[in-house]
């Protein structure tokens, strides 16, 4: 899977934050839900929008980043 079928980052949107394409759901609400414990499931009855694929992409991106990488939209 590529993360960035999934999530981007547009200047109208969130301020630029990375978000799951097509939503308002930032990539740091994802991260800091499965940071607090929160299952997937959890998080996809939290946000309905939500698909696990979309979760998978939010912790591809976020092992990207740790790599040193960088988004581009």
């Amino acid at each position: 899977m590529d993360w960035r079928d999934r999530i981007s980052a547009d200047p109208e949107v969130c301020h630029g934050r990375p978000c799951i394409r097509g939503t308002r759901i930032m990539v740091s609400v994802i991260l800091d839900g499965l940071a607090d414990g929160a299952a997937v499931p959890d998080l996809i009855r939290s946000y309905p929008a939500l698909e696990p694929e979309d979760v998978q992409a939010a912790l591809l991106f976020a092992a990207e980043l740790a790599r040193g990488g960088v988004l581009s939209a």
